[in-house]
């Protein structure tokens, strides 16, 4: 996983504070950052099948899954990060959920730009540290 954010933060080199972002941007950089970290964890448990990999993965990305991470992490935030997660949870977004309520949309989205909010301040750690928790808590309380 470090490999792979160390080769895309390579690719610009035209440093923009992650406060200049809005939290629907950092949402946009976050899931793609989480979605990442999720087929890592996922192609790390085993060699299978695409489909199979597929539908692992799919499991972890869903709203619901990430509204579980939101939950997770919560007491582990430092004031800033819970900052950056609630105006990711908090931003009004033009679409609409098509597999979630609004709310645990809105939580996810909040995980979101807070993943994204990370990358972009170059905490590549604490994003690792953050999604293991919240992947362990899905594991735990089999909720996919």
């Amino acid at each position: 996983m470090d490999a792979v954010i160390q080769m895309l933060d390579k690719t610009n080199s035209n440093k923009v504070s992650a406060r200049d972002y809005s939290p629907l941007v950092l949402a946009y950089i976050g899931d793609g950052i989480y979605e990442v970290f999720i087929r890592d964890y996922i192609i790390k448990k085993g060699n299978a099948p695409v489909n199979k990999l597929h539908k692992a993965v799919r499991d972890f990305v869903r709203a619901q899954a990430q509204a579980t991470v939101y939950h997770a992490i919560f007491d582990s935030l430092t004031e800033e990060e819970v900052g950056v997660l609630k105006r990711g949870r908090n931003a009004k977004s033009v679409s609409v959920p098509k597999n979630a309520d609004v709310m645990t949309y809105r939580l996810a989205t909040g995980v979101e730009a807070l993943i994204g909010y990370l990358y972009l301040d170059e905490k590549l750690d604490r994003i690792a540290e953050l999604m293991n928790i919240g992947m362990e808590n899905i594991e735990q309380n089999n909720i996919k």
